[in-house]
């Protein structure tokens, strides 16, 4: 009983039968309804366009044949076969004692008729009287012409000597390394001149080799499936080209015992070729990819979405509500506003979010009791453990320069070094504050700079550049400069072993305070700064570089994710190392070391 309880008062079975029963019932019903009504129309437009494309192909291949049949009606100059003009010319004294084909000589005429159509590849003419070869090609690559097969191309000429030969389409295999298929057109050459004879005169033979490619583009336009087969055949169904490149030209399909159950056969005359363009269509794959049946689905498909979307705004209205009185309360909570619990909900499941809510809050404000002040002294213990590491540090270098100075310089530099040293330790053992005042952080780096330049006798210079917009007043975090600088010199250009200088820059950029210190040391190679910058974001303790992984933590912990430091260096020319801080005054810092840092 519980159960049906449960499942009679949930939105979403509620929902899940209305969208069953007024959604998916339509959406059924209309497209079986258009499926009906549009598929056999389609299917009769799909077969008449089928026809009337399969009639244009007939038409351009005969057109196809018949532009090369002109082409080798070129070597014709007197009466003959429906052409005539004023003068005969005596061909074969023509082509046998002047090697003249028209007046011109016959490599030159090959050459005219292989650049008159940019589909010719070859042109070929074989002298009757003696048997010699004449060709002219585009082919890039060395003809073997004793592997032309002359004689296969002469047998239809030699039945019909007054009438165009067609080759099928075949591989160019005389030509070295050749990956063209090509058609062969072959005409004879017969001397006109003087008085006609029952035999003709043959002088001798043109062939054409034709780029079957050519057809290629024709029937590319039918965009054939992978299962659908085209062909082009004579009048004894011998195929002359097939759109498939592994057809077998000049044999004999057997399209008789040709399953025409699953194809759809189309059939059109080609005259010149005294045969047909046979198509042989998939009807599966025609009638999958027609595109208005799609259509016709497509619409009852939204239909019955438009049905669906009026009825999910009616749902929405009525199922909203509770949804976005939620809502409503989770921004207030977004917003600090912990006392905001749900006061009205039922017993589904917006009933069950709504009492989870509830107790989330609850949870919320013991966790946040128990869990704030532990938190910030945590973050305290944390900073000062980062300030412990760095104090040492510096303490330990810098005794070592006074211990160096006294040894090897007995004059009165020690003592100003010991006054530079008792202002820096009173400075550094502060524990009092965080936040100081950018002049006393530079004052402390010129003390510090003081012990370096005399440990150094010189070589080593610090320049301070103050942008006009920058009040001196404004607050930094204590011994952040510091140990900045000394890696600049310990790591930049203590290891030039020559003079040096460190430049510090003090800015305001995109409303942030920008310190730059500057080295012209060796700089850092690519791998090793990228290893830098890794190390800066990583939450371990590094082994190396101490100060500027303490330096980088402790302004992330103080200022949020948005502040810290950026590192620049190219090799052999130097350094800088950036501090991104906010700017503060006195007041801003009160408000910071009371609040914490700010939420990115």
């Amino acid at each position: 009983m519980a159960f049906l309880r449960s499942w009679r008062n949930s939105i979403f079975v509620k929902f899940s039968a209305a969208f069953l029963l007024v959604g998916l019932i339509p959406l059924i019903a209309l497209s079986i309804f258009s499926l009906q009504a549009f598929t056999g129309h389609v299917q009769q437009f799909t077969v008449n366009n089928l026809k009337q494309m399969s009639l244009y192909m007939s038409y351009n291949v005969n057109n196809f044949i018949s532009d090369y049949d002109d082409i080798t009606r070129l070597m014709y100059t007197g009466r003959y076969e429906g052409y005539s003009q004023s003068l005969s010319v005596n061909q074969t004294q023509n082509v046998n004692e002047y090697g003249q084909i028209n007046d011109a000589p016959i490599d030159g005429f090959l050459k005219t008729v292989l650049y008159s159509d940019k589909q010719i590849r070859s042109v070929y003419f074989v002298r009757a009287m003696d048997g010699k070869l004449y060709t002219q090609t585009r082919q890039s690559k060395p003809l073997r012409a004793d592997q032309l097969p002359l004689e296969e191309w002469s047998r239809p000429l030699a039945e019909n000597p007054n009438y165009l030969s067609i080759y099928p389409t075949h591989d160019e295999s005389y030509y070295t390394n050749s990956n063209y298929r090509v058609i062969t057109f072959g005409r004879n050459l017969i001397d006109i001149s003087g008085k006609l004879t029952a035999e003709p005169k043959v002088v001798g033979s043109l062939f054409i080799d034709v780029d079957a490619g050519a057809l290629d583009a024709f029937f590319r336009e039918l965009n054939l499936g992978e299962s659908d087969q085209l062909y082009v055949l004579d009048g004894e169904n011998k195929v002359y080209y097939s759109q498939s490149s592994s057809s077998k030209a000049g044999k004999n399909p057997d399209f008789e015992h040709f399953d025409t159950g699953n194809f759809l056969v189309l059939s059109e005359e080609v005259p010149n070729l005294k045969g047909r363009v046979l198509m042989l269509v998939s009807k599966e794959n025609l009638y999958q990819q027609l595109t208005s049946t799609r259509f016709a689905v497509y619409i009852a498909i939204i239909i019955c979405a438009a049905v669906l979307l009026a009825m999910g705004i009616w749902f929405s209205k009525r199922l909203g509500s509770p949804i976005r009185n939620v809502l409503q309360h989770m921004n207030k909570v977004e917003m600090g506003n912990l006392d905001t619990p749900i006061t009205s909900y039922g017993k589904d499941e917006m009933g069950r979010l709504a009492f989870g809510f509830n107790r989330m809050l609850d949870r919320l404000k013991i966790f946040i009791n128990e869990a704030y002040v532990a938190e910030i002294k945590q973050k305290q213990a944390e900073l000062n453990a980062l300030k412990s590491q760095i104090r040492p540090h510096y303490l330990y270098n810098t005794l070592e320069v006074i211990r160096m100075n006294a040894v090897y310089n007995d004059d009165g530099e020690v003592a100003e070094m010991i006054r530079s040293l008792s202002n820096q330790l009173k400075y550094v053992i502060d524990y009092g504050e965080d936040w100081v005042t950018l002049q006393k952080e530079l004052a402390h780096l010129e003390d510090y700079f003081y012990i370096i330049r005399v440990r150094f006798e010189n070589r080593i210079d610090l320049k301070v550049n103050i942008a006009h917009d920058i009040d001196l007043d404004w607050q930094i975090l204590k011994l952040s400069l510091q140990p900045i600088v000394e890696n600049a010199i310990q790591h930049g250009i203590r290891p030039k072993g020559s003079k040096g200088s460190v430049l510090v820059t003090v800015e305001s950029l995109k409303g942030k305070l920008a310190i730059t210190v500057y080295d012209d040391g060796v700089g850092i190679e690519t791998e090793r700064l990228r290893r830098l910058k890794q190390a800066l974001d990583e939450p371990a303790a590094p082994s190396k570089n101490v100060g500027m992984k303490n330096v980088h933590d402790r302004i992330k912990s103080m200022c949020g994710d948005d502040y810290g430091l950026e590192l620049s260096s190219k090799q052999h020319v130097g350094t800088s190392i950036r501090l991104w801080l906010p700017v503060k005054d006195a007041a801003t810092k009160a408000v910071i070391e009371k609040e914490g840092p700010p939420q990115s």
